[in-house]
Order: C-alpha cells, then structure tokens, then sequence
C-alpha cells in the first residue's frame, strides 16, 4: 500500500493570501501546502481520498494513472472542488462513471455544485460523470476493505478511514477534519502501520484536532508511526517539528510513504 500527501493545508492553505509571518515567507518546500487530499494505492486499486482545488496540479506531478474510486470524506469546498478534474479518469474507463461514496453531506453538495455530472455516464464525451454511493461502513473491494466512521467537525461529520490491504495485510488509518475520533474508530485503528491525523496546530479550533490533540489519539491507537495533517501556517515545519514525540511528524505535500 503506498499513499500520496497530495496536499496537507487548510482551506487557505500555505502560504496564507497577504501574510508575511515566518512559515508564509520560509524558503523550505515543506512550507507551502496545498488544500488537503491524498491519492491511495490499495493493491491494484487507485482510491482518490477528497478532491482539493490543486488536484489536477498533483495528478499531473505524481503521474497518477487512473482512479478507480472516489471517497470523499465531506463536502467543504477545499476538499471537493478539484472534481471536476477527474473528467479524464471518466476517459480512462471507457466513459463510464467513476464511483463516489460519501456522506449526506458530501451527496448533497456533490449534487448541488456537479449536478451535471450525476449521471451513469458523460453527457458529452470528455464531460465527468459521477456514480454517487453512500459510504457503508464496509467497503469490501478486491484489494482490500475500507472501514468507516462519523466524526465531529463542528457542525458538520466527517469520514474516517481505516484501509486493510488484503494481500499484504497493511493497515492505514485516515482521519482528517475532525475534532474527536470515537473509541470505536480507535479499536479498529489499533495496530495500524500508518496513522495519519487532523492536526491543525497547537491553540485549540472548534471543528479540528489540535497537535497535542491528535498526539493523544495516536497514543490511544498505539501508532509506532503518526503523520499530521491539514496544518495552519502557525506551523513552520522545522521548527514545529522538534517538539514532537518520537514517532509523530507533519506531513508535508509530496510525501510518498510506502507501507
């Protein structure tokens, strides 16, 4: 199993429109972030995790080949405006639609910004076209099993995910944009080789996990290695990191982590 950081900001991402602090003016790459999303290789299955406005960037940059599936963990807009962008992988399957599971939310804005692209194929060819699902709480697919779980962001929920890979048997967990995880999720995420969480930065938010935050959940789980993600510009990535426990670090776009 191998996932791509394909971005790891906020909403604003990094650096922040007309800011001149330390992190919006530092030189080191791990310091400008894209909108939140990575791209999963699950076995022969391409899975797509949320859609940033910087998609097409990525894709393009990690020469990713096709997508097979969708999840789409909610519907704010920097997670699902760069769907449109997935039009080409429509191609890649012969025009058929490319399968999108969600939550309520995520179905309602799909259907309300990409009602042209609701569809069981393009209206037009090179046009998208999205098969919408909702996220059961096991997703059995040839190369592996996705588990999910609501989580609390603020007003709204979020998709947790627990990924299995079936020939290997690798573990990845995927939490992000949330300000709990349930003890639920937490069992099911309990020897993981990879956990990658919410980690905004070190003031608490009402809708997002802080460092300390996320650093316990990662004790819960008994992760032996911990990325953070969907960080403010209050992190400089060289400095932030040094106060870090051992086996907890930001993540940072372009990561590739094979497990």
């Amino acid at each position: 199993m191998k996932i791509f950081f394909l971005g790891t900001g906020t909403s604003q991402g990094v650096p922040v429109i007309g800011c001149r602090c330390d992190t919006c003016r530092s030189p080191d790459p791990r310091d400008t972030r894209f909108r939140t999303h990575v791209h999963i290789e699950m076995g022969d299955s391409n899975i797509q995790v949320d859609a940033a406005p910087e998609f097409r960037i990525q894709a393009l940059r990690h020469s990713i080949p096709k997508v097979d599936l969708v999840i789409l963990t909610h519907g704010h807009a920097d997670h699902i405006q760069g769907m449109d962008d997935l039009r080409r992988y429509c191609d890649l399957r012969e025009e058929k639609a490319l399968p999108v599971y969600t939550n309520e939310d995520g179905e309602l804005r799909m259907r309300s910004i990409y009602d042209y692209a609701i569809r069981n194929q393009p209206a037009v060819k090179g046009y998208p076209a999205f098969g919408l699902h909702r996220m059961p709480r096991t997703l059995e697919l040839s190369d592996g099993i996705v588990h999910s779980f609501d989580q609390s962001h603020g007003d709204f929920e979020t998709l947790g995910l627990v990924l299995v890979e079936r020939r290997t048997g690798k573990k990845l967990v995927y939490f992000t944009d949330c300000d709990s995880v349930s003890d639920a999720a937490i069992e099911r995420a309990r020897g993981a080789d990879l956990v990658v969480l919410d980690g905004l930065r070190l003031k608490s938010h009402r809708s997002h996990m802080s460092i300390d935050e996320a650093i316990a959940v990662s004790r819960k789980i008994g992760s032996v290695r911990t990325y953070l993600i969907h960080m403010t510009h209050e992190v400089k990535h060289a400095v932030s990191e040094t106060q870090l426990p051992e086996g907890v670090r930001f993540a940072y776009d372009n990561l590739v982590v094979e497990l």
